[in-house]
């Protein structure tokens, strides 16, 4: 159990650090802070379990025994904000692609090549590789696999 300001090293630091060390130790983070951005973060950084200190005699207890089980538990005044967070980002990164570049990222997803790309929209080979690498700007993807990965998510593909 970790708190986000700590002596020497923060707790979202900690964090990180526990869980390249050990990947297999889970990490509860005990805070006052609600903000999303905290939460996001912690998420990041590998966090299993946020509990605010607020709720820490209600949710304490119930935040190990999930995080023990394999879940991730957040404290319930923090989960409307970390919906909200997902949700308006996946609106958000939704829109920032054209048609034209969503139809492009599923044709990347499903294996395709620039060339085939080019080739099915009949378009020039340039302007394909124009749209990828728009789509990766865009999107801050930098390579193949989180384009996939990316798609999957979205549901442009099924897994």
């Amino acid at each position: 159990v970790l708190d986000i300001f700590m002596p020497l090293l923060n707790g979202l630091d900690a964090a990180r650090q526990i869980n390249k060390i050990c990947p297999q130790t889970k990490t509860i983070l005990l805070t006052m802070y609600h903000e999303e951005q905290y939460v996001l973060e912690a998420l990041k950084a590998g966090i299993c379990g946020y509990v605010l200190k607020t709720q820490a005699s209600q949710d304490l207890v119930q935040a190990i025994r999930e995080v023990s089980q394999g879940s991730i538990y957040l404290s319930p005044a923090v989960t409307g904000a970390v919906v909200k967070a997902y949700l308006d980002q996946g609106e958000a990164s939704a829109t920032l692609l054209t048609p034209r570049e969503r139809e492009i990222l599923q044709l990347v997803a499903e294996g395709k090549s620039t060339k085939e790309i080019a080739q099915i929209l009949d378009i020039g080979v340039k302007t394909a590789e124009t749209h990828r690498t728009n789509i990766m700007k865009k999107l801050d993807i930098h390579d193949t696999a989180g384009l996939v990965r990316y798609a999957i998510r979205h549901g442009l593909i099924q897994p």
